[in-house]
């Protein structure tokens, strides 16, 4: 019998629809993150770089409450507004990770949640 384990990893209320709510499951070692966004942060409303910094931030505190770090993801999907912010996006993510890099697909889509949001990402990790 399959056994998911639903996980709260929420940085505000559950009522807040707009706010940063992360929900997750956890199944077999691995911890599967869904679309996060910088709304509810302090990026929120500015560039692809601080927006995207700001979601690896937030997924770097996951893996840590899960006793692991950023090493631990195994693939990211990124959504992106426009594919010509590509270039601020991977100077980015080269922070967050340097000379490793999980798998990862880009999709570019016409719009997200709310204007201000230029970039969305889930996210699975192997967890100890």
């Amino acid at each position: 019998m399959l056994h998911l384990c639903r996980v709260d990893k929420s940085s505000s209320k559950r009522e807040d629809y707009h706010g940063p709510h992360v929900q997750a499951d956890k199944h077999n070692g691995m911890l599967f993150v869904s679309g996060l966004t910088a709304l509810g942060s302090s990026a929120e409303g500015h560039g692809i770089a601080e927006q995207a910094d700001a979601i690896f931030k937030r997924i770097a505190r996951i893996a840590r409450s899960e006793r692991t770090d950023l090493r631990s993801l195994v693939k990211v999907t990124m959504f992106v507004t426009s594919l010509s912010l590509l270039r601020e996006l991977r100077a980015a993510l080269n922070q967050h990770f340097g000379d490793y890099a999980p798998m990862s697909f880009l999709v570019q889509i016409g719009k997200l949640l709310s204007p201000d949001v230029l970039v969305e990402v889930e996210a699975v990790l192997a967890i100890p």
